[in-house]
């Protein structure tokens, strides 16, 4: 028999530590996002998104992880995830993805946005917004489904069903449970699979994070042993929040607003957890 993930169900009020921790995460997204332009290392993003969390008296969980010597991974043009922030200045035309985590009271959140630097290139506009607007898809998917696999399919029905161009969904980088932990059971796949995953039930958070590429699906790590790339030197852009079930529907807690303005044009209205 296949093994069943343990999955870790939160109460309303956890749900509430980790709201917490999303918010603050914002806060320290909206920071780096702002601060990325012409002539800015990713160094200093670094530390511009570390000063939020410490005015507001969280922590990375980035930081230390395995050894990841930052607190957001910076991860620019063929760079798909896990970035390091160094030395590299932002330069025209780059497209960053800017992966964060905070934990408030022992509670974790995880959150990525993609920006681009400078004068964009329509692609990766459209590479980018894609990206956004699939995560969104896969978040209200959530909302009415059944097994944790809904959240896949509606993301790859979503991209493999638009005009123009087509772009890649990575397979062997997915979502994740959250909680008090940074990784949890189950993962969240971002394609469609014939394993439908775990049924979904009140408590259950999850970070869902599809990462898109211009070009092939074929990535190897650098030798930090951290930066994945993409092989064929295509461009990639990273979208993630973090997302509760419970009794009342679902909340993205690491969105400011909850989710309504992306939500709402989708037909689902998210709801604040009340203790």
């Amino acid at each position: 028999m296949l093994r069943q993930p343990k999955i870790e169900y939160k109460t309303p009020r956890q749900i509430l530590s980790m709201r917490e921790a999303g918010l603050v995460l914002s806060r320290g997204l909206d920071a780096a996002v702002s601060a990325a332009r012409v002539g800015i290392s990713t160094r200093e993003l670094n530390a511009v998104f570390e000063e939020v969390l410490r005015e507001a008296g969280a922590t990375s969980n980035f930081l230390g992880y395995h050894g990841f010597p930052a607190s957001i991974c910076t991860s620019v043009n063929e760079e798909v995830v896990h970035g390091i922030p160094g030395d590299y200045v932002l330069r025209d035309g780059d497209i960053i993805s800017i992966d964060g985590g905070a934990i408030v009271n022992g509670w974790h959140a995880d959150s990525a946005r993609t920006t681009i630097v400078g004068t964009p290139r329509e692609e990766d506009v459209r590479l980018s917004q894609v990206t956004e607007e699939a995560m969104w898809r896969g978040i209200a998917a959530l909302a009415g489904a059944k097994h944790v696999g809904d959240i896949g399919a509606a993301i790859d029905d979503y991209v493999s069903e638009l005009p123009g161009q087509r772009l890649g969904i990575l397979e062997d980088y997915v979502g994740h449970g959250i909680g008090t932990r940074m990784h949890q059971e189950p993962d969240v796949l971002n394609y469609r699979s014939s394993h439908r995953g775990p049924k979904v039930r009140p408590g259950l958070c999850l970070a869902i994070e599809p990462m898109l590429v211009l070009g092939g699906l074929e990535t190897k790590v650098l030798d930090d042993d951290w930066t994945v790339v993409t092989t064929d030197g295509k461009r990639a852009s990273q979208w993630e929040h973090t997302v509760a079930v419970h009794d009342g529907g679902i909340w993205v807690l690491s969105a400011e607003d909850g989710g309504a303005s992306k939500l709402e044009p989708l037909g689902v209205v998210p709801v604040p957890v009340r203790a």
